[in-house]
């Protein structure tokens, strides 16, 4: 029987990477993402492209209800989704920095609410949450989404533990920074939220940084896609997996060299 595995936020970057992935490893894929037009160019008899909007109960167990009625079960979940919205923790309007909460950990623990119980029944399942090295060091102006990877850290660690007993595994992908859309998008937003604010000057350096970095040939998506088959086909997989550009060296400075040291070497990058 082939498993079947729930990829979100699968319209771009590591989530469309991973359904190919998961896809290429025999599993039957759904490709969970507002915007199923642009999984247009992956579907196929084993990716299968669903509609899903994280910040909506309702849209959450439609498509979780859909699956089960449709395979009887769902081996892997895949919470991929997310988002950085990137300003001042004073600028960034409080709707905007809920609605990170909501994408970022809300949606996410929503759907392991209702996809648990029938791994539980089952004896078996693999929860495979994408923090960020975001969740372990922090980035100018970058409060809300970091607050928000530090959340999904924690939440994950206590699943791991829950969950145990009942055969399920979750794991927490750690990636760095990855060629996608994410940096772009996050520069724009920093940018727009500081316009004629005390953190104007300081916003436009820090998102000229950004742009910089994710200009340059960084880690592909698929090297993270490739973390999670290993993560969800391994007998034993890891706790965590880290991968990708910058990651390994900013979490070791700041573990090693401690907050001051961190926050001097931020500084540089102004």
């Amino acid at each position: 029987m082939r498993k079947t595995a729930l990829i979100t936020g699968a319209s771009s970057g590591i989530g469309k990477a991973a359904a190919r992935e998961l896809c290429g490893a025999g599993f039957i894929v759904y490709a969970a993402a507002r915007r199923t037009e642009r999984m247009a160019d992956i579907k196929s008899d084993k990716i299968i492209p669903i509609a899903l909007d994280l910040t909506d109960g309702a849209s959450i167990e439609s498509c979780v209800k859909t699956i089960l009625e449709k395979e009887g079960h769902i081996d892997v979940l895949v919470n991929n989704a997310g988002y950085g919205s990137y300003g001042a923790v004073e600028n960034v309007p409080m709707p905007e920095a809920r609605r990170q909460f909501e994408v970022n950990v809300f949606g996410l623990a929503r759907l392991v609410q209702l996809i648990a119980p029938s791994m539980r029944e089952q004896k078996s399942g693999r929860i495979v949450n994408i923090s960020s090295m975001a969740g372990k060091v922090w980035t100018n102006f970058g409060g809300w989404y970091h607050a928000a990877k530090f959340a999904v850290e924690g939440l994950s660690d206590c699943m791991r533990t829950e969950l145990a007993p009942f055969g399920i595994k979750v794991i927490i992908i750690e990636p760095g920074c990855i060629k996608t859309d994410w940096g772009g998008i996050a520069a724009d937003n920093l940018e727009n939220t500081a316009k004629g604010g005390a953190y104007e000057s300081a916003a436009v350096k820090s998102a000229g940084v950004m742009r910089k970095i994710y200009s340059h040939n960084i880690t592909p998506p698929e090297k993270i896609a490739e973390l999670i088959r290993k993560a969800v086909t391994a007998k034993r997989p890891k706790t965590r997996y880290m991968r990708g550009f910058l990651a390994r060296p900013a979490v070791f400075i700041r573990r090693v060299f401690g907050d001051r040291i961190y926050d001097w070497v931020l500084k540089k990058f102004d």
